[in-house]
């Protein structure tokens, strides 16, 4: 099935999901996130989630989505800054694998080794002899990953060119998205095609039967996330595990505890 088809081979798309839907709909699933949290940390499991797509293709807004109601040092997330010359000098994978889950733990990357098939290749700052050799070698490095115990599952999120345009459009004019506009953001939209092409070269030699690429679409943020969320839960196998009944102790008397006549510096109230 291509990116932008529909199960049924039709484009239509539904209704825009509307909030109120949406934050219910999530409350649930934040819910389930928990249970899992909780069942990686007692079985010890190891999960790796990475999520690759188009500029604006809502890769952060999914992840706050799914991070926002775990523990950060369970759900850890590695966005990785542009390399050092220390670290263009190692081996291409060697900067990602350091951050691999260890027992206990969900990594989610935002961004990830794919950077060679996707932006280097397309904004020409690594070679095509590379960029090949990386294709060939991805295969392998995953199946190494997911033998040491790892559950990988990759994700990649697919916006239209329409919506694409109006997102940008809207970064330049609302002060809160400003930062997430740069010129490499212009730079890419140009060449659509160009990552239309790196995109299916990616799938055709990366999509194997250990680590399958997952495609979620995304002109419907809210839809996307919720889909995104339901998948992973489907994917990872975890048990609500049982807890003790929750009983708060009594306080302790005051005693001869007095509050200290001190002067904290309070904020200044607003609002």
């Amino acid at each position: 099935m291509k990116p932008g088809k529909r199960d049924d081979g039709s484009s239509a798309e539904p209704e825009r999901m509307k909030r109120k839907q949406y934050e219910a709909e999530l409350e649930k699933l934040h819910v389930e996130l928990v249970k899992l949290q909780m069942w990686v940390v007692e079985k010890k499991l190891k999960v790796c989630v990475v999520f690759e797509g188009r500029d604006t293709a809502g890769k952060g807004g999914t992840i706050k989505a799914i991070t926002e109601r775990v523990s950060p040092r369970v759900f850890r997330v590695a966005a990785l800054p542009a390399p050092t010359d220390r670290e263009k000098s190692q081996m291409y994978f060697q900067r990602y694998m350091q951050h691999l889950p260890a027992a206990g733990e969900v990594v989610i990357f935002d961004r990830s080794w794919y950077n060679r098939a996707g932006v280097e290749r397309v904004m020409g700052f690594t070679s095509e002899a590379k960029v090949r050799r990386f294709l060939r070698t991805a295969p392998l490095v995953e199946a190494a990953i997911v033998q040491s115990g790892i559950i990988l599952l990759k994700y990649w999120l697919e916006v239209s060119d329409e919506e694409q345009t109006q997102r940008l459009k809207d970064r330049a004019t609302d002060g809160r998205k400003l930062w997430k506009l740069s010129p490499m953001d212009l730079k890419s939209y140009g060449r659509w095609y160009d990552y239309s092409r790196a995109r299916d070269d990616m799938f055709a030699a990366t999509d194997s039967p250990h680590a399958p690429w997952y495609v979620a679409r995304t002109d419907d943020k809210r839809r996307a996330r919720l889909n995104i969320i339901r998948h992973i839960l489907d994917k990872v196998p975890y048990e609500e595990l049982p807890r003790e009944k929750f009983r708060l102790p009594k306080r302790q008397k005051r005693g001869d505890y007095v509050e200290p006549d001190f002067p904290y510096k309070f904020i200044r109230e607003q609002y």
